[in-house]
Parts: structure tokens; sequence; C-alpha cells
């Protein structure tokens, strides 16, 4: 019995519909491994869905909890040779959260991000209990850090007497050499938090308290603050 013959133009037709296939049919959890997210500290309890349209449960950047999202790959930056997976949590309640996690030649990081950060005791004893971005894009190119831009502000976890920080610190996210810099700043001005994050994950975050009172100064001190001239200055470092 003679063999079924294919002439070349039709085992190159089978051939690109296998890959549509599989490309339409890829599951994301696949397609997150084949990205290397997890360099910039990303992991999942369970991926589901397709590359196209899955979820992504308890999603965590590093130690900072994204919770559960809806996720999928952009078709129109593969043609700009980056992998863009575009999450997003929208239920009109205050942890809604939406943005990207991008992977490209050279550059992996996130783009677009809005939406409220729990940070728990991420930077503890730092004080600073969750941050909300807004409209921030930071990639790292190579170990250095290549781009960044947008709002974040931070909410405060404790409270200090002599201090009113309710409305949170804040400022605009820049790169400073190799380093992620997020400078925020209170509305009187007095109060400064600055935060450094490297590609590493290592990072180095600072609290500083200009204040000439001696209670609030011993206050702060109880807190772990030292005193720096007329200043408290709370450090802390650590690997995300």
């Amino acid at each position: 019995m003679m063999g079924l013959i294919l002439s070349r133009r039709m085992r190159i037709v089978l051939a690109l519909a296998l890959l549509v296939g599989l490309l339409i049919f890829l599951p994301m959890r696949v397609a997150l491994g084949l990205a290397g997210l997890e360099r910039i500290g990303v992991a999942a309890r369970a991926v589901r869905g397709t590359v196209w349209s899955g979820r992504i449960d308890q999603l965590m950047l590093g130690n900072m909890p994204l919770g559960s999202v809806r996720a999928g790959l952009s078709p129109v930056s593969l043609l700009m040779g980056r992998a863009r997976f575009d999450i997003a949590r929208t239920k009109g309640l205050p942890d809604d959260v939406k943005g990207a996690l991008t992977v490209g030649f050279g550059r992996i990081g996130v783009d677009d991000v809005t939406g409220s950060v729990p940070l728990g005791r991420t930077f503890a004893p730092l004080p600073v209990g969750s941050l909300i971005l807004e409209e921030v894009s930071a990639h790292f190119s190579g170990e250095r850090c290549g781009h960044a831009e947008g709002r974040v502000r931070a909410r405060m976890a404790g409270q200090f007497p002599g201090l009113n920080l309710s409305q949170g610190l804040s400022g605009t996210i820049a790169c400073d050499g190799d380093a992620l810099l997020l400078p925020l700043v209170s509305q009187s001005g007095l109060e400064k938090v600055t935060l450094r994050i490297w590609r590493s994950g290592r990072y180095v975050a600072e609290m500083r308290v200009e204040t000439a009172d001696p209670t609030l100064a011993a206050t702060l001190g109880q807190a772990g603050f030292a005193g720096i001239g007329n200043a408290q200055l709370l450090k802390v470092e650590g690997t995300l």
C-alpha cells in the first residue's frame, strides 16, 4: 500500500496550521515560563487558560501581592518584538489593578500599572502599608534601570503622635543609576520616604522626619528611628 505523498506546498500549509494551532491554544502557564518573568520575582499560586485569555491566581511580584487577575498576551506588542502580558482586576473595588508585565530584547519590567499594591510587612519596620500607582512604567535593561515614569503614593500603616500622614507621601518614579528610585514626600515636606530597588530584587528604604520636637523624636526613637541632626532616620535593607 502506497503511503500518502504530500506536495511541498501542502507540507508548508500543514506546518503553518500546526504552528497557528499551538499559538492559539498555548497555555498561559507555559507562555509565562518561556518569557522568564520569574527573573523579576513574578510568581503565582496557579495559572489557568490560554496565552490570549487566562487567569493568574495570587500573583506575586517579589513579596508584593497583586492578587488574582485576568491576563492575556498582546498580539500588537509581539509585532514590536515584545511579550506584553496585560493584567487586570476591575471589580470597582479599592484593590483594583491594571497594567502589564513586559519582556523584550534586553529589557524586562512593568508598563502602565494603575492600582493599589498592598505591602503588608514587605518593608517592615518601615511603616508603609501600600503603594497607589498611577500609570507606572519601569523596566530594567540588563542590570541597569532603563526607564521609569509615573506617580506613586504611599499609604502609611501606622500613626505617630505629632505626625499627620493621612494623605500619605507621593512622588514620581525615576531611574537612579542602576536602581529604580521612588522619592516620596509628604504634603508638609517634612517627612520623606526614599526607596531604591535593584534588578536583583535588593532594596534600600529610608524614612526621614525633620523635627526639633523632643517628644516626637523620642516617640520615633522607640520605633527604631535614629537621630541625625534635626532629623530622625529609619533605614531598612533587604530583598524582595
